[in-house]
């Protein structure tokens, strides 16, 4: 074990973010840590790391364990150039390989016990420098700047002309160089392209050291993790497996919470319709059985309602109008910024229903083509010919079709003005913003709510053809699960630019990559493409220029992603019925012993109410007079009443024993 978390407890300003949380990491385990957004995974990241106390409990790390922690920003301001800022990492490495090349120019010109001397000291640094891996330092700057998507024309740009992701990527590469026994990462694969996600994968598999990852990308943590944190509701708990593993044991885990939960309650619930039933009995043993069960009834640890999933995010997506079989046509398509060119002479159409991906590394165009069919782009040349009947809904990550001003409630009703306030209400609590969230100013939003808003005004369009620029951006964990269902189910047509290959993998059935200023087209989700992609990269472009795209995936390898099937088919593990012939006959006689005590118990509730009837019968008569000097009549209605006494004691204690054996 090199990392101990115990007992840790944080709140702020009265409200509780962690409660109780342990968990502990061992040497070399890859571990990933999960959760909706505010639930709490950066804070605990944050106390591993120092950076904040916590309230109570105990960080430990083991004796002389090295860490570094990457953060999700970085604010790195040097006058060094990215190559310079990655070299610091092997500075001592350097040093000592300057001290050896003094030390052999030296030897030249010494002898005797001088020269003995400097040759021990020679000797001692080059079995020292061999232990840094020092003659490999440079190819391990040049591979890891390379990995993280930067060209060997930027290794010379100045840290502080970059932009913020591109300063994080230089820290990110720093860190991996450094190569300590745990390495902590904050969401790292929110500022790298699809190519570099696929190195850094590979990169941390074979990491001779553990890591703890906090994401929001599925795939990536299928791929790397062996045992999962999530944070959930103030509480920490640990799953063995990968995010699919994890998946499964948590639908799993959800369904016995609320199996055991609506037991118990069912069984509450009994137990005081006893308890009424015995204390309406009105008789004094009745009365202490009753009170017996209550006893019994406080004793027990009743279980809270479990925390359900905030699934309320319920997309309906279906057009309110069908297109045409031929939705778009791009023919020719060519775009350039000044010297740059994007993409020449491209070429491709979109069927009605079909859910396209487009994939390719940044700077491609990616995002530049949406813009172009969308009209907010002027191409150079070409032809982009919209079907019959189409109409576009466009979601783009800048979320330009929100108002700054404007506040939730506003931005809907005054694209919507039909909508009534009930409408607005119900579209907007469908996106999780309810009861004062609604006054909310666009402005003050974060990134996934702007997102949530552009997707609830999309939902109220006309739109048969969804535009969508990197949808899942700023989006939990739920919230992307609840679009893929959304958008796997649209009856429509979508074309969307992603780097989330788990979110492609479930809602594509066509990808075009964008690369070298062509489409190529894989008729499939990501693990096709990954299947096809270097047989395909080779038939086009020739063994010798393979695409960066394609290098990133041959190095980390043909993957197969099976979360999607885990997830949407949990029952798999459930135990099931053999089916056979043993198996029904014990479901029959099941059910028919089943009625044959609910017929009992309906059978001396009926003969208790009988003979409660028939017993105040006798007593309203055993306060008649004229009973009273009727010594034969009053002995025969006292006898009567104590047979029926003596017959309801039995009863009750026979509906007693049916009222649990038929519950």
């Amino acid at each position: 074990m090199i990392l101990s978390v115990h007992g840790i407890n944080k709140s702020f300003d009265g409200k509780d973010i962690l409660r109780d949380a342990s968990f502990h990491v061992e040497k070399n385990e890859k571990v990933a840590v999960v959760g909706i957004n505010g639930a709490g995974k950066t804070t605990l990241i944050k106390m591993i790391v120092g950076q904040l106390p916590p309230d109570d409990g105990e960080i430990i790390f083991s004796k002389d364990i090295t860490w570094g922690y990457l953060a999700q920003n970085q604010n790195v301001d040097t006058d060094n150039t990215v190559y310079e800022e990655l070299k610091e990492v092997k500075k001592d490495a350097i040093e000592l390989e300057e001290s050896i090349r003094q030390a052999e120019y030296d030897m030249k010109h010494l002898e005797g016990a001088e020269l003995e001397a400097l040759l021990d000291k020679y000797t001692r640094m080059n079995e020292q420098y061999q232990r840094m891996s020092g003659y490999a330092w440079q190819s391990e700057v040049n591979g890891v700047l390379k990995g993280l998507g930067f060209l060997e024309e930027e290794f010379d740009k100045k840290i502080n002309t970059l932009s913020g992701g591109q300063k994080t990527r230089v820290a990110l590469g720093k860190l991996l160089l450094q190569s300590p026994d745990l390495i902590i990462l904050d969401e790292p694969t929110n500022h790298l392209d699809m190519n570099s996600i696929r190195w850094l994968e590979n990169y941390l598999l074979n990491y001779k050291g553990a890591v703890i990852i906090v994401s929001h990308d599925r795939y990536f943590l299928d791929k790397i993790a062996e045992k999962v944190i999530e944070v959930e509701n103030c509480k920490v708990s640990s799953f063995i497996g990968n995010y699919s593993d994890y998946a499964v044991k948590k639908e799993q885990l959800r369904i016995a919470m609320w199996n055991a939960y609506i037991k118990q309650q069912a069984e509450i619930k009994h137990q005081e319709e006893v308890i009424a039933k015995l204390k309406s009995f009105n008789r004094e043993k009745s009365i202490k059985r009753a009170e017996s069960r209550e006893k019994m009834l406080d004793k027990i640890e009743v279980l809270d309602k479990p925390a359900t999933i905030d699934d309320s995010m319920k997309i309906s997506l279906k057009p309110v109008c069908e297109s045409g079989n031929d939705v778009l046509s791009v023919e020719g398509l060519s775009k350039s910024f000044g010297d740059e060119k994007l993409f020449s002479d491209i070429n491709f159409e979109i069927k009605k229903g079909e859910h396209v991906a487009i994939i390719g590394d940044n700077g491609t165009g990616k995002t530049t083509l949406l813009k172009i069919i969308n009209g907010i782009e002027k191409m150079d040349d070409g032809k982009i010919t919209l079907g019959v009947k189409v109409h576009i809904g466009y979601y783009d990550q800048e979320h330009h079709v929100l108002h700054d001003d404007k506040t939730l409630f506003e931005e809907i009703s005054d694209a919507y003005p039909t909508l009534n306030n009930t409408e607005i209400r119900n579209t907007l609590a469908a996106f999780l913003f309810t009861g004062d969230d609604v006054f909310k100013r666009i402005k003050d939003l974060s990134g996934g709510e702007k997102g949530r808003v552009s997707l609830a005004k999309l939902m109220l369009s006309d739109a048969n053809f969804l535009i969508l620029d990197e949808p899942t951006n700023h989006l939990d964990i739920t919230s992307k699960e609840i679009l893929e269902s959304a958008i796997s189910g649209y009856e429509g047509t979508v074309l969307y630019v992603s780097h989330d290959r788990y979110f492609i993998n479930k809602t594509a059935n066509r990808i075009l990559d964008l690369t070298r200023g062509q489409v190529v087209e894989y008729i499939g989700n990501y693990d096709y493409y990954l299947e096809h992609v270097e047989d395909r990269t080779k038939r086009l472009f020739g063994e010798d220029t393979t695409s960066g795209a394609a290098q990133a995936a041959l190095q980390s390898g043909s993957y197969k992603y099976e979360g999607s099937k885990a997830q949407a088919d949990t029952s798999a593990d459930q135990p099931k019925s053999t089916g056979g012939a043993g198996d029904w006959k014990a479901q029959k006689e099941a059910q028919a012993l089943k009625r044959k005590l609910e017929a009992a118990l309906k059978k001396c509730e009926e003969t208790i109410a009988k003979l409660e009837k028939r017993e105040k019968e006798i007593t309203e008569a055993l306060s008649d007079p004229a009973v009273g000097t009727d010594l034969g009549k009053l002995r025969a209605l006292t006898d009567e009443q104590t047979d029926i006494q003596e017959k309801l004691t039995s009863l009750y204690e026979e509906w007693e024993q049916l009222s649990e054996n038929s519950d």
